[in-house]
């Protein structure tokens, strides 16, 4: 669909150096800050950023269509980068005073996060003493602040999933990101030791979900904070696997236009298998993309509309995003397992587009076995599955 988004044509103008660092970022095994200052300059850090601290307050599916983009170029930029933004969403649904710690006196300031309930904690006056090595915190060697997940007692005996919200001075960065996918991503370790929080840094899951957090009706103008934080939290992984599906079909074109049998000397562009594999690619990652059009123009619709989601809307929202991943990883294995044995080579863009979109579906939110169960048992009309996320 195409749509008035001024912040996507600021970025395509960057797009070009970041492809060009793609290689780089892989044997950095993090985002180069060449790239960081590339889309701070286009202002794509400031998608979500609230207008009081000089935000653009941009809708999801303008902010989707951005990370689509960037994806195509860069993967794990697209990764770490999308991530750091879409943490503003979640902190502007915290307290003010936690937003004035972040923003006010550093507006370009963004958060890494490492959400599973890892962390262990202990009450303390005014807030808790928190400690844990948290794992996979994209992007967070450019992050100045990280948002933890942990289970914290409650008054009737439970546990509440939290988030506590930490600055980099409370926490040092374990270089353990050795992966074969999303190798630029920079998704390390945060060790956290002691680290005071105080309370106003520390909000329920629960809570933001169900617009009861301490920064719920803070912006009463806004199109975007009248949402659930987990929908903005995630959308980008369908929009990355998006991005990379529809960038290895020009690749596959681009390729397979200049490629000839290496014994045969036969040319493949106009051979009935490649042209087949590409109309049908083409076809299925347009399907994909409509799809998600349709359920990102839906979560831009309930926030302007200070709507929130039933459990059923929320079951097909995240699900919805799991299986456009699976079609996209569809596109790419197709294009992929008929480009020739020369594209393996690590100096070749379509390996590392085969590569990071695999990686895309391996993320705990959009493993399809998993969404496949979570939508099967709503549609049932079976209490969901507490073991799945």
């Amino acid at each position: 669909m195409k749509r008035h988004n001024p912040l996507l044509e600021d970025l395509k103008s960057v797009l070009p150096e970041i492809a060009a660092n793609a290689e780089h970022a892989e044997t950095l095994r993090q985002v180069p800050k060449e790239n960081i200052e590339l889309l701070k300059k286009v202002g794509l850090h400031k998608a979500f950023l609230p207008k009081a601290y000089g935000g653009f307050e941009i809708s999801l599916p303008e902010f989707c269509d951005c990370i689509a983009a960037l994806a195509g170029a860069c993967c794990s930029t697209a990764w770490a980068f999308s991530l750091l933004c879409t943490h503003n969403h979640q902190m502007a649904l915290f307290s003010k005073q936690l937003q004035d710690d972040v923003w006010k006196e550093n507006p370009d300031a963004m958060a890494s996060s490492s959400i599973a309930p890892f962390g262990r904690y202990e009450e303390a006056d005014g807030g808790i003493v928190f400690n844990g090595d948290m794992k996979w915190s994209s992007g967070c060697d450019h992050a100045d602040w990280a948002i933890v997940g942990f289970l914290r007692n409650n008054a009737e005996g439970a546990k509440d999933y939290c988030f506590a919200v930490i600055p980099k001075s409370d926490y040092t960065i374990d270089d353990d990101w050795h992966s074969m996918a999303m190798k630029g991503s920079g998704t390390k370790t945060l060790v956290i030791k002691d680290a005071f929080v105080p309370e106003h840094r520390i909000q329920k899951a629960k809570d933001m979900m169900e617009g009861k957090s301490a920064g719920y009706g803070l912006y009463p103008d806004s199109k975007i904070f009248y949402a659930p934080y987990r929908p903005y939290f995630a959308s980008g992984f369908a929009a990355m696997a998006l991005g990379v599906a529809e960038r290895m079909v020009e690749v596959f074109k681009e390729v397979t236009s200049n490629r000839v049998r290496a014994y045969t000397g036969a040319k493949v562009n106009a051979a009935t298998p490649a042209l087949m594999r590409l109309a049908e690619s083409k076809h299925q990652i347009s399907a994909a993309r409509a799809f998600m059009e349709k359920t990102w123009d839906e979560h831009r619709e309930f926030a302007e509309a200070h709507r929130y989601p039933t459990r059923e809307e929320l079951a097909y929202w995240r699900t919805n995003q799991a299986y456009a991943v699976k079609m996209s990883i569809e596109v790419v294995d197709r294009l992929f397992n008929a480009i020739g044995a020369t594209q393996w080579m690590l100096d070749k863009e379509a390996q590392r587009l085969f590569r990071d979109c695999h990686m895309c579906g391996a993320h705990a939110y959009t493993d399809y076995d998993v969404c496949a169960q979570i939508l099967g048992r709503e549609l049932m009309g079976l209490d969901p599955d507490p073991t799945l996320l």
